[in-house]
């Protein structure tokens, strides 16, 4: 082993065990460096990868020694590897590597293949922790193994200070689950289905580089988080899969998702009640049905997401582009949305805003309540249409829409000028705008 891969482990450690020098000389956030995983993970984004980092501890004169490594390897508790299931050895070493009161880093080796059951890596842990995920997830396809709670596979729970990353693939072996959903065979009862991998009431979160695939549901959720870094995900699951959401957002403050690919049968990025300073860039969406927030509302709830952005995405084949939706009888708001920077090729429903969204078998009944949509941009949004109306803004009429904004808008169909339907809501139009609600 090299001496240099002996140091970053080390150094790590070091770091994690030493916040005085989170703070380092010239490492800034114009330079690249990210704001908050340098504050939570000082070796985020460039320490493994990039040596001048390394470089810069080294010649320093800390007057400190580096700390031993404390790194939890999950063979070393009894996992194979091998496709058997290695649940009781991934709890055995979280635990480890929880309790440890330095810096820790649990490691799932490359070319290995762990089926795990529903398992919950409980916080809280007693110090930063890193799990490096290199080799692959499987989930169980026994589905009376989730008898004891049908919702999660894989969960993070009440852990501070938390690093998930590492290349490797998270694969929810959905395809058991998906045949047997109602959504797929009208003869079976509506029974609910795991989210592949759940945050929740984490805070300083790290999210980057890995690979989920084929989630019995959604695929990664963020539930009553704060302070979230998202990056570097690819994300996929069958066009026809149901529900099977790539990053759900419910109940979670200041969250940054970036540089991420993300193909499935649902919403590329969910975003739903309580949900606040909402960032997404840098999206590559398609198949699915687009980048929604909602469904908010829904059996007559308040429901309230604000300070949402959207900048830079680009979808493909979905069945909705950029979405707000509600249900009639909420309350509450959607509010300070900004949607720029999109391109669309060949999407159904571009811009859509549906404040009389039913997702049920029966009609809904028309209610007076709706939560209320207001102050949304839609700016510099181009591209091509596979439905003749691209613009579909349809509010209710007892609490309309409010502080719209089409500036910069050209979507076409077949070439051809497409069509805005918009209804109950005060629109400003600034710039080119085409279509037109005008």
């Amino acid at each position: 082993m090299s001496l240099h891969t002996h140091f970053i482990p080390s150094l790590i450690v070091f770091l994690l065990s030493c916040p005085s020098y989170y703070s380092l000389p010239g490492i800034s956030e114009a330079s690249g460096y990210d704001a908050l995983a340098g504050r939570v993970f000082p070796w985020y984004p460039s320490t493994i990868q990039g040596r001048n980092f390394g470089s810069k501890i080294m010649s320093s004169k800390m007057g400190r020694s580096l700390a031993a490594v404390k790194t939890f390897n999950v063979n070393d508790y009894g996992a194979k590897g091998d496709g058997s299931d290695a649940t009781e050895a991934f709890n055995n070493a979280w635990k480890a590597a929880c309790s440890s009161s330095q810096g820790s880093v649990l490691v799932v080796p490359k070319n290995k293949n762990y089926l795990l059951k529903p398992i919950t890596f409980e916080g809280p842990c007693k110090s930063s922790i890193a799990v490096q995920i290199y080799g692959t997830l499987q989930a169980s396809a026994d589905r009376s193994a989730y008898s004891k709670d049908l919702t999660r596979w894989l969960v993070f729970e009440n852990v501070q200070n938390l690093a998930v990353e590492g290349g490797g693939t998270i694969n929810g072996n959905g395809k058991i689950w998906w045949e047997n959903s109602c959504k797929v065979n009208d003869d079976l009862p509506c029974k609910d289905a795991p989210t592949a991998l759940t945050f929740y009431n984490c805070k300083n979160l790290v999210v980057k580089n890995l690979k989920i695939q084929n989630a019995q549901k959604m695929h990664v959720s963020f539930e009553k988080c704060v302070g979230v870094e998202v990056s570097g995900l690819t994300i996929t699951a069958s066009a026809d899969s149901p529900n099977t959401d790539g990053i759900h957002v419910t109940r979670t403050q200041n969250i940054k998702i970036s540089s991420s690919v993300i193909g499935t049968g649902d919403d590329c990025i969910s975003i739903v009640s309580g949900s606040q300073k909402v960032q997404a860039t840098g999206i590559t969406c398609g198949p699915g049905h687009g980048i929604s927030i909602g469904s908010l509302g829904d059996g007559n709830s308040e429901a309230h997401v604000s300070d949402v952005t959207v900048n830079g995405a680009t979808l493909t084949g979905t069945t909705n582009g950029v979405r707000i939706k509600t249900w009639q009888g909420g309350s509450g708001s959607a509010s300070n949305i900004k949607f720029q920077n999109i391109e669309m090729h060949n999407v159904k429903n571009p811009i859509i805003i549906d404040q009389k969204y039913c997702d049920q078998d029966k009609p809904c009944k028309s209610q007076s309540r709706a939560v209320q949509v207001q102050n949304v941009l839609y700016q510099n949004i181009k591209g091509t249409s596979s439905s003749s109306e691209a613009i579909q803004i349809d509010c209710s009429e007892k609490f309309p829409c409010k502080g719209i904004v089409l500036q910069g808008i050209d979507l076409r169909v077949g070439g051809k000028a497409a069509k805005a339907e918009c209804n109950n809501a005060k629109i400003t139009e600034k710039g080119n705008v085409s279509p037109s609600c005008t």
